[in-house]
């Protein structure tokens, strides 16, 4: 069979530990066989980043712009530890977080759905969308070890001198302080891309955040959003009969789990990280979720949601097999094609990103599965495959399409 062309790279961003093994297998056996895959290949394996001081990251997130739809594997955020395991310059920030802050928008995550995998929430009926947005918080903080006595405060200086001073703590021992921020015109974009994609997918937008304690930082998102959608979209929501509902996130929290789903569950930086990985685990496995960052200028990255599976990882180096689930990877790579082939209006290449996911859920509902869908399916007698076995069957199903 000829395979299929790519007129236009997409940009492909390695990453580490188990996640590194995977991407190759599905690269070598449901990808290169079938596609003339033509990519724009950079190395976010973290060895590479501390060769380049990170300057990998930002080439690769500025090939996005070029390119407009990249693939990116999971990578490591390294902590104290791994700077002495991978012996590093510095404690690099999140590769995640520096791509997003250059390319803007949101990230959008739903789960995977499969017959025989039921969520944990038994009323969640439905998918739960996760829009998470892509910049600023924690993620671009900048923090300080307070050693002895004295004074932290966040100054704000203007350009034509004018000084702003707020007091943030009289330290009398020990401690430490952190500063974060946003940008108006991000939270703008986020606001945006929640109603538009809530139209394209016909789905209600709830939005929580804690205005009440962050009476400045959490209220400049609250007010951000109810003057974008009075001005820009309430007449639209109600033609297609949607809402846009706000409240606090702990209150947004609590109606979340006795929901049945089928909505957009928008989310300040930190907080889509977090209950991202419980929606995703609530619904079957974190190996189970979809993921794609959109940006206002029309990029699309995708990933997958979870970590480098560090465990299974150090398993694999010691000779051990290992049961990874691969389908968040599969699925970043369907995405990326697809949106791809969408743009070039290359119809095969969509059609093909159609079938390789169809032949991963069939996979599954077969009854061919990794360990953690194993350990929760309703199905009968499921067969456990390891990691390449799995990739396998995959293939094997993907060849009767």
């Amino acid at each position: 069979m000829e395979k299929i062309k790519m007129t236009t790279p997409l940009v492909e961003m390695d990453g580490d530990e188990m996640t590194r093994i995977l991407w190759a297998m599905i690269k070598e056996e449901l990808l290169e066989p079938f596609i003339d895959l033509n990519t724009e290949y950079y190395d976010l394996g973290l060895q590479y980043r501390n060769e380049t001081d990170d300057q990998v990251t930002i080439d690769a997130a500025e090939a996005t712009k070029k390119y407009k739809v990249a693939v990116k594997c999971a990578t490591i955020t390294p902590n104290h530890a791994r700077m002495e395991e991978y012996d590093l310059k510095k404690m690099y920030k999140s590769p995640n977080g520096t791509i997003r802050a250059i390319l803007d928008g949101t990230v959008f995550r739903a789960p995977i759905i499969v017959k025989g995998i039921e969520p944990c929430v038994r009323n969640w009926k439905k998918p739960i969308t996760l829009a998470r947005h892509a910049y600023g918080d924690i993620y671009k903080n900048t923090e300080m070890s307070i050693d002895k006595p004295g004074k932290v405060e966040l100054v704000y200086t203007s350009e034509d001198g004018e000084e702003k001073r707020a007091l943030i703590q009289e330290f009398k021992a020990p401690g430490i302080a952190m500063g974060m921020h946003n940008m108006q015109a991000s939270i703008e974009s986020f606001a945006r891309s929640c109603f538009n994609y809530a139209l394209d997918t016909k789905q209600d937008v709830w939005f929580g955040a804690k205005d009440t304690i962050s009476k400045t930082y959490d209220a400049r998102f609250k007010q951000v959003f109810q003057e974008i959608f009075e001005k820009e979209f309430k007449e639209k929501f109600e033609e297609a009969g949607l809402v846009y509902f706000y409240s606090l996130i702990d209150d947004i929290v609590a109606r979340v789990m006795k929901a049945e789903g089928g909505f957009i569950w928008a989310c300040k930086n930190y907080d889509g990280d977090v209950m991202s990985d419980m929606v995703s685990s609530a619904f079957g496995s974190l190996a189970m979720m979809t993921s794609v960052l959109v940006s206002p200028q029309g990029y699309y990255e995708y990933e997958a949601a979870h970590g480098t599976v560090q465990r299974h990882y150090y398993r694999h180096l010691e000779g051990h097999e290992t049961s990874t689930n691969s389908v968040a990877t599969i699925f970043a790579w369907t995405g990326a094609l697809r949106k791809r082939g969408e743009l070039d209006q290359n119809e095969a290449l969509v059609n093909f990103a159609d079938k390789l996911e169809k032949a991963t859920i069939m996979t599954i509902e077969s009854g061919k599965m990794t360990k953690d869908l194993a350990i929760i399916t309703t199905l009968e007698n499921p067969q456990i495959l390891n990691s390449r076995e799995f990739i396998l069957e995959i293939r094997k199903t993907l060849e009767t399409l």
